[in-house]
């Protein structure tokens, strides 16, 4: 197996929002909904599409609801980072001439609203965002779309992320998974192919082990 593109999500995998997602979704709850919202039981809605979560929250209109919460989420700006070694690892990546790509369940406003002033948007050549599909994860049509704009094979493909969201994308499309330990709150009964705890162990946990 040659593996040649190497495919991230976002939201802990490449940078840190846990807290500025669930503490923005609260704030729209507690404001649209009259009701106190605990922040541990918002927790499925990190890795999916944003009116996805506020339809399973009971919103009538998740589409209008969603641009509240994404105005509300910058206000928690200042507690969004890159995590530690992603900018190191991605740069090495592309020393080695792998093709980086991304597949979020971020739409296209909040992928340029909430990562491209990372500065990390020119290390990918291909990016999956929520509208480029009709179906979001944990189906593989967002990994579907990627290989066929891609190029790439299944085989040649692995998929970095922090939920079984993220793994059921991937294994849908035949693709091989590795869990982002050091974004993933909760690892249990994700079988993943390779676990992470750090990203510089994307080199020996994964493309090595690929290429024998």
């Amino acid at each position: 197996m040659n593996i040649t593109h190497i495919i991230f999500d976002i939201d802990g995998t490449l940078l840190d929002t846990e807290d500025a997602v669930l503490l923005s979704l609260k704030d729209v709850i507690e404001e649209n909904k009259n009701q106190p919202a605990d922040i541990n039981t918002l927790r499925f809605a990190l890795g999916i599409p944003g009116p996805d979560a506020l339809c399973r929250l009971g919103f009538d209109d998740p589409v209008y609801y969603n641009s509240r919460w994404e105005e509300k989420f910058q206000n928690y700006y200042d507690r969004i980072r890159v995590f530690d070694g992603i900018q190191t690892m991605l740069t090495e990546l592309r020393k080695q001439q792998y093709q980086l790509g991304i597949i979020t369940s971020k739409n296209k406003k909040e992928f340029q609203a909430d990562f491209v002033p990372f500065g990390l948007a020119d290390y990918f050549s291909t990016v999956i965002c929520a509208e480029d599909t009709r179906r979001h994860k944990p189906f593989s049509e967002p990994m579907d779309k990627f290989l066929q704009l891609s190029g790439a094979k299944p085989d040649e493909a692995i998929y970095i992320g922090d939920t079984l969201y993220d793994l059921q994308c991937a294994k849908g499309a035949g693709v091989r998974f590795a869990l982002a330990l050091w974004g993933c709150k909760a690892p249990e009964g994700i079988a993943a192919d390779d676990f992470l705890e750090k990203p510089e162990d994307i080199f020996d946990r994964c493309l090595q082990k690929a290429a024998l």
